[in-house]
């Protein structure tokens, strides 16, 4: 934030004067030209220029800090006044000789050095702080003969309280009649409509120092405040960040509604909404924009209505903030509502989500949820993207253990129901469960966002974690993962060409080999063949959950348009899954530990041939997810189902 322009009334106090301030960030360094021309020293030469200056010194909390391993300027306090800060040290003093001093100074030596002279001439007896109600702070300053009030705040609040004025560049003090209040009132508009935050400079000579000495309130100061002389005003320059436009649009996409509640002027505040896409350049802003007055006015089903359909309230107080909270969650909102001052701390507990600045005051942040370390809208976007494909992981972490056991349940009744033989023995189920199931399990939360995580709307509050189409798609997937695994066993016995090519009935009915097909026999059932059997089900097992977890990538995204190589610690993890599971194959102790017998290549086909539909029977449920059961966001911030 930067002054970019200073106005006074001119000589003949029939209209104003406009000063360009250079530069547009906190070094105190620029210069003042008027018309186009450069002033040298403009408080030496217009006593108006040096008064105003004086407050803008003065009737200031900032301070200016240099980073010298970044070689910038940064304020230190609120970012207004560190602008008026700047503007101070770019105007000077009324000394021409003490202003040259700045040229060989260090940057350290010379952030206050114009402010310290100031401050030096006129110290500060007294401190009126701001409060929302008058829009206005002040000073007392000056010795014990005379005492002066210095003054700064929203023009509309200034000017009301003004009496007087100062006119040309010496200085003369002339009532303030209803014409120049008319011209600075449209100038004001003016800037507001050029997304400059405008604030009026006044004082009072010769202060009542019995008023002054008992003020402690509100009230009273807004009693010391009256009768003002305007000084001028000053036009700040606080341009959006260049990402904000861009996180509102995605916001907007995501079915989030951003609303702008601030102090500022409602036509400073409407364009600044326009630029970064609140509203659109020629959209009509009835009914979507109100000043904290205007608001207060309305009934109680107005302000509701209001709530729900407005996206601006400026020059509004911390209640304000307070009552939208309650409004907006009396329609079934969830509200995220952002505030740095003391004031915004009821809002921002009773919210949501409490969001604090990082540079707002502890208070704040001990009534927030979170805070933002680094004040950026966009970052709020970005945590909600993070925050979406968070939870998006946790689902596709539990659809995968889920569904791989309900796999592992299926395959253990589906034999006993069948009365065939085991076909996975404990300690392979084990094995699965232990060590190839959880490498893949933990890098499924490493998942990048899906594409349009962005383009859904947000959950409902009671929206369970698993719903009932994905139940249904557990079951699915898990149902498959049995057949296939208790399907491949059975294939050995029934159908490979080098096992024992048995019928469905014999292998059912293995309990009774002896006495029902004597001829066959038993041997079978408990040799190295059908440990072969059993070594096939266990890696069709295997084989199937690492396929199950590249599905598993996302919910709803084909593996074509979201490929596993986007989540590089998953493909590390299967890789390391297969190769445990290959050094239990062909590592002759473990074969033995664990009833298994390595598999030739005529075996791996089996196991890929039952193993990789898999992908085809999720690819198909995504199909169907995508085009059923997925529901996005309108550009309106509404939510629809797509058809």
């Amino acid at each position: 934030m930067s002054v970019n322009r200073v106005v006074y009334i001119n000589e003949s106090g029939s209209g104003l004067e406009e000063l360009e301030v250079e530069g547009t960030s906190f070094a105190p360094e620029g210069s003042i030209s008027k018309g186009g021309k450069t002033l040298d020293n403009p408080a030496a030469t217009s006593d108006t220029i040096s008064q105003l200056t004086e407050v803008a010194a003065i009737c200031n909390g900032s301070t200016l800090s240099y980073d010298s391993t970044h070689r910038t300027f940064n304020n230190v306090g609120e970012p207004t006044e560190g602008a008026l800060r700047v503007l101070v040290e770019k105007i000077g003093t009324t000394d021409a000789s003490y202003n040259s001093q700045r040229s060989g100074m260090t940057p350290n030596s010379k952030l206050h050095h114009i402010s310290k002279r100031y401050e030096e001439k006129a110290p500060i007896i007294s401190i009126f702080e701001f409060s929302r109600d008058r829009k206005s702070m002040s000073v007392l300053v000056g010795g014990n003969s005379s005492k002066r009030l210095l003054v700064k705040g929203a023009p509309e609040s200034i000017l009301a309280r003004c009496t007087h004025c100062l006119v040309g560049s010496n200085g003369k003090r002339e009532k303030l009649s209803s014409r120049l209040a008319s011209i600075l009132q449209d100038e004001v508009t003016e800037y507001g409509n050029r997304g400059l935050r405008v604030m009026a400079l006044a004082s009072i000579d010769n202060v009542d120092s019995q008023l002054a000495g008992k003020a402690k309130t509100t009230p009273e100061y807004e009693r010391l405040e009256q009768g003002m002389t305007l000084l001028g005003l000053v036009g700040m320059l606080d341009p959006p960040r260049p990402e904000v436009a861009e996180s509102i649009r995605l916001c907007r996409e995501a079915g989030i509604r951003v609303v702008v509640i601030t102090g500022d002027n409602q036509n400073t505040a409407e364009t600044i909404c326009r630029q970064i896409g609140v509203f659109g350049k020629d959209e009509d802003l009835s009914g979507k924009s109100f000043t904290g007055r205007q608001f207060d006015d309305l009934s109680d089903s107005d302000k509701l209505d209001a709530a729900k359909t407005a996206s601006l309230f400026s020059r509004t107080e911390p209640t304000h903030k307070s009552k939208l909270v309650d409004l907006l969650q009396s329609a079934g909102e969830v509200v995220a509502m952002t505030g740095d001052g003391v004031n915004d701390a009821p809002a921002l507990k009773k919210s949501d989500i409490g969001v604090a600045m990082g540079t707002g005051t502890d208070v704040a942040k001990l009534a927030a949820d979170m805070v933002l370390a680094d004040d950026n809208f966009a970052t709020i976007e970005s945590a909600v993207e993070e925050g979406r494909s968070i939870y998006n992981n946790t689902q596709q972490f539990i659809r995968y253990l889920i569904s791989s056991n309900i796999g592992e349940v299926v395959s253990i009744f589906l034999t006993a129901a069948l009365g065939m033989p085991e076909a996975l023995i404990p300690v392979q189920l084990l094995w699965v469960n232990l060590v190839t199931d959880g490498l893949p399990a933990t890098a499924l939360s490493f998942n990048p966002p899906d594409h349009d995580v962005m383009k859904r709307p947000p959950r409902k509050r009671d929206e369970p974690l698993i719903s009932g189409w994905l139940f249904f798609r557990y079951m699915v997937i898990g149902t498959y993962v049995g057949l296939a695994t208790v399907g491949g066993y059975a294939w050995w016995f029934m159908f490979y060409e080098h096992g024992p090519q048995i019928s469905f009935w014999q292998l059912t009915h293995f309990h009774s080999c002896t006495t029902l097909f004597p001829s066959i026999g038993c041997t079978m059932f408990g040799d190295s063949q059908a440990r072969t059997a059993s070594t096939i089900s266990l890696s069709i097992l295997v084989v199937i959950e690492m396929l199950n977890a590249m599905n598993a990538l996302s919910s709803s995204e084909s593996l074509l348009t979201l490929p596993l190589w986007k989540n590089m610690i998953l493909v590390y993890a299967i890789t390391l899954s297969m190769v445990l599971h290959f050094g239990l194959l062909y590592t002759p102790f473990l074969q033995g530990i664990f009833g298994i017998v390595p598999l030739g290549l005529d075996e791996w086909k089996i196991v890929m041939g039952w193993s990789v539909p898999i992908i085809g029977i999720d690819e198909v449920l995504k199909w169907v997810e995508r085009n059923y059961f997925m529901v996005k966001a309108n550009v309106r911030g509404e939510s629809k189902k797509v058809k």
